[in-house]
């Protein structure tokens, strides 16, 4: 269900802004995307596991809540990211 530690370094040098970058809001988004990719699998297989559900809500309202301050902080980073991760079809 966790994405491995490999993964997420990828994501972590994909997004990064910068060397050692960690916690712009673009690696979070990133990395909960993957997470909820990853729990959205489970979800669909095993249907009555409702706390796993839980956490994957958990995720999207974080994920949401770090997509709203991008759009409000630089929205052509907003976008970009967006087009990157494939998210708003």
């Amino acid at each position: 269900m966790a994405i491995s530690k490999e993964r997420k370094n990828e994501l972590i040098q994909q997004f990064a802004r910068h060397e050692g970058d960690t916690g712009s809001p673009e690696v979070q988004i990133a990395i909960l995307t993957e997470d909820i990719n990853s729990l959205n699998e489970h979800a669909r297989t095993h249907k009555k596991d409702h706390h796993s559900y839980r956490g994957l809500m958990k995720k999207v309202g974080h994920r949401r809540n770090l997509l709203a301050y991008l759009r409000n902080k630089d929205v052509q980073r907003y976008r970009e990211l967006i087009k990157a991760l494939g998210l708003r079809r």
